[in-house]
C-alpha cells in the first residue's frame, strides 16, 4: 500500500524545532516532500529537506507576501513553523493571509495571546478557578517580594521563551536594577521545585475544550533552554491539569505545557501554544505531532491517543558533512 503524499513547508530548519519537525515527518506514515526555509543560507536542516529556500525575517514587511509565494510556488499542503516569531506574525496578519491561513499549523488566537504573557497566563488560570499557577507579582518591591515569596526570588520577563532572561537573586540591588531594566515586562515569582523535577508535556487539542491524552517527559534543560535529557513518565496529575487547562483555554493543535513539582503539586511554568523543542523526542516515543497535524489540518481527521513506548532520551553534539560533490553524511 502506497503512503499518502503531501508537500509541506517547514520554517526555521536551522534550529531545533524546525529540524525536529523534519525528523518527525520522516518517521511518519506520510510520504512528504519537505520544503525547508530559514533566514540563514547555511541552516543545517536543509540537508534533510527536498528543497530549500532562504527566508526573510518575520519582522520584515515582506514576510507575509514571501510566505504566500512559497506556498504557491510549491503547492504546499501545510506549513509548520519552527520559530515563535513567525507564529506571532501570522497570527496578527490573519486577514492579510486570507485563505492561506488555513494551511498553517497555528493555534487559536486567544491561546497565543494568553500564553505570550506569563503573568496573563497565571491570571487566566486563577480566574478560571485553577490553582496550579506559581505565586508572583508585577508590581511589588524587594521587601514585599521577600516577605511574600521568600529568598531567593525568581525574576523573569513576562514575555520570553526558552528560559531567556531569567534571573535568580537574593540581592536587593540586583532586584531593583532588574526591575528598572525590565519596566512593564517585570515579573517576580516564588522559586518553586528544583531542576530534577521539571516536566515538559504536550497534547493535541481540538479547539472545543478537548484533547488527546498528553505525553509527559521529565527533563533536564540545556544552556540554550531546550530539552537536553528526558525520561518518559506517566503522571496522571499532570494529565488532569492539562485537561483542565484545555477545557477553558480551548487551544487548537499541538500545545506544550511545562511544570515543576513543588511540595507534592505540579505547578505550571508556562504554556507554549505550538510544537516545542522536544518534538523529535516525543515522536521517537510514538507521539508524532507532525503526523497528527497532517491528519487534522489537511485530512480533517481528529488524531487519537497514541500507543507510546517508554524510555529515556539523550541529546548530544554531532555534525553533518556536505562534500563538494554534493554527497553528505
Amino acid at each position: 500500500m502506497n503512503r499518502k503524499k503531501y508537500t509541506v513547508l517547514v520554517t526555521g530548519v536551522g534550529a531545533i524545532i524546525g529540524y525536529g519537525v523534519i525528523m518527525s515527518l520522516r518517521k511518519s506514515k506520510y510520504d512528504c516532500s519537505i520544503i525547508g526555509m530559514d533566514i540563514f543560507e547555511d541552516a543545517v536542516g536543509q540537508v534533510w529537506c527536498d528543497k530549500f529556500e532562504c527566508a526573510v525575517l518575520a519582522a520584515d514587511d515582506n514576510y507575509i507576501p514571501f510566505l504566500k509565494t512559497m506556498i504557491d510556488r510549491y503547492n504546499v499542503d501545510l506549513v509548520f513553523f519552527g520559530t515563535e516569531q513567525e507564529i506571532q506574525k501570522c497570527s496578527s496578519c490573519r486577514e492579510e493571509l486570507g485563505d492561506y491561513y488555513n494551511k498553517l499549523v497555528i493555534n487559536s488566537m486567544e491561546a497565543i495571546r494568553i500564553a505570550e504573557d506569563k503573568w496573563d497566563t497565571a491570571r487566566f488560570l486563577e480566574d478560571s478557578g485553577l490553582n496550579f499557577y506559581i505565586r508572583g507579582s508585577v508590581s511589588c518591591d524587594y521587601e514585599e517580594a521577600k516577605e511574600r515569596f521568600g529568598l531567593p526570588l525568581l525574576l523573569k520577563p513576562r514575555r520570553s521563551y526558552a528560559s531567556k532572561g531569567i534571573c535568580k537573586t537574593s540581592s536587593k540591588d540586583e532586584f531593583d536594577s532588574w526591575k528598572l531594566e525590565q519596566g512593564e515586562l517585570f515579573m517576580v515569582q516564588e522559586l518553586v521545585g528544583d531542576d530534577d523535577h521539571e516536566y515538559t508535556a504536550s497534547t493535541f487539542a481540538f479547539g472545543d475544550g478537548t484533547c488527546i491524552k498528553p505525553i509527559v517527559l521529565r527533563r533536564k534543560l540545556s544552556k540554550a533552554g531546550a530539552t537536553d535529557k528526558a525520561i518518559f513518565e506517566e503522571i496522571p496529575q499532570i494529565n488532569q491539569e492539562i485537561y483542565s487547562i484545555v477545557e477553558v483555554l480551548k487551544p487548537i493543535g499541538p500545545t506544550n505545557f511545562q511544570f515543576r513539582l513543588h511540595k507534592g503539586n505540579y505547578l505550571l511554568l508556562e504554556i507554549n501554544p505550538r510544537i516545542s523543542s522536544a518534538t523529535s523526542i516525543r515522536s521517537s516515543f510514538g507521539y508524532n505531532e507532525a503526523e497528527m497535524c497532517i491528519e487534522y489540518f489537511v485530512e480533517g481527521h481528529r488524531p487519537v491517543d497514541r500507543r507510546l513506548r517508554g524510555g529515556k532520551a539523550y541529546r548530544y553534539i554531532t555534525e553533518v558533512i556536505v562534500y563538494d560533490n554534493g554527497d553528505n553524511i
